[in-house]
């Protein structure tokens, strides 16, 4: 099945997965927190991902790493709007995307051209949210997140996590069905609320998530489940990332959520030219074991 992003008048398939660059216009997060801060820079940023040929961007204004102080809606939205309205005056065929779960900067978003909500809490942390996702028809990212950004790695706990997630999401995706809301993809939410072995399980039962009739994105960049594991830090974590990126399109991720989008697309390509030789060549690609 070929799945499509569709938002206004635009559609973007996903036939060949789809790399999505991140601008983080905040000075705390994880690991470019303050470097595009400023208007000029995530302005600078954004046209230096599209350059290296990201086809979408995920604008984000409030970090959401264990800790962190969420700022005011005036701040978020302040910070993320001059490269929104750039993007959408200079790029008009890029997928915009807000990261966000405050319903107001979504509604201030989809009024400068914003194409995808990207929502850690599923809509569960402002009543306002889904409703204004519904309002504008704009698609939506389900993501699975236990507790909240203050709690979730507090001490995360699964008695199955992947049957729990998968469970979570499913009965979500028809929730927001009923609300009118369209989701596009989904996200297992690696990080949030999952320790490493969790994250683990996570990303080698991919294949288990195929059950939704959805396209996966994968958010993993160079996240503590790849530093952590390989004992050192997140500025030397790209080509543990590259690898886990391997890994996850060779299970079917569609969208891949990235820091580094010129190393992403390389990985894309050839999982790519892989497939096409294992297809010319009639052998099987890697599959995974469902658990």
């Amino acid at each position: 099945m070929t799945h499509s992003l569709r938002w206004g008048t635009h559609s973007l398939s996903l036939e060949e997965p789809l790399v999505m660059g991140i601008v983080n216009a905040t000075p705390n997060s994880f690991f470019d927190g303050g470097r595009y801060a400023s208007s000029s820079t995530s302005i600078a940023r954004a046209d230096e991902l599209i350059a290296q040929g990201a086809r979408a961007l995920d604008f984000g204004g409030c970090s959401t790493q264990p800790g962190a102080v969420p700022p005011t809606l005036e701040e978020e939205w302040k910070r993320v709007e001059p490269a929104i309205q750039h993007c959408a005056k200079h790029h008009p065929n890029i997928l915009l995307s807000i990261d966000t779960y405050r319903g107001e900067i979504v509604h201030r978003a989809a009024q400068e051209g914003i194409g995808l909500v990207n929502d850690i809490s599923a809509g569960r942390m402002d009543p306002a949210m889904l409703p204004v996702v519904a309002r504008w028809d704009l698609p939506y990212v389900l993501m699975h997140m236990q507790g909240t950004p203050a709690t979730m790695q507090l001490h995360p706990t699964y008695e199955n996590v992947t049957k729990e997630v998968l469970a979570f999401l499913q009965t979500k995706h028809a929730e927001l069905h009923s609300l009118g809301v369209r989701v596009a993809c989904i996200d297992l939410g690696f990080g949030f609320g999952k320790t490493r072995e969790h994250n683990f399980t996570l990303l080698r039962h991919l294949a288990d998530f195929h059950a939704l009739e959805l396209p996966l994105l994968v958010g993993i960049s160079r996240k503590s489940m790849i530093y952590k594991s390989l004992n050192t830090t997140v500025e030397k974590s790209l080509n543990g990332t590259s690898a886990l990126h391997a890994w996850a399109l060779d299970r079917g991720a569609k969208i891949l959520r990235v820091h580094d989008v010129t190393e992403a697309i390389e990985v894309v390509r050839l999982h790519q030219s892989l497939m096409r030789d294992a297809t010319l060549s009639g052998s099987s690609p890697i599959a995974d074991t469902p658990q």
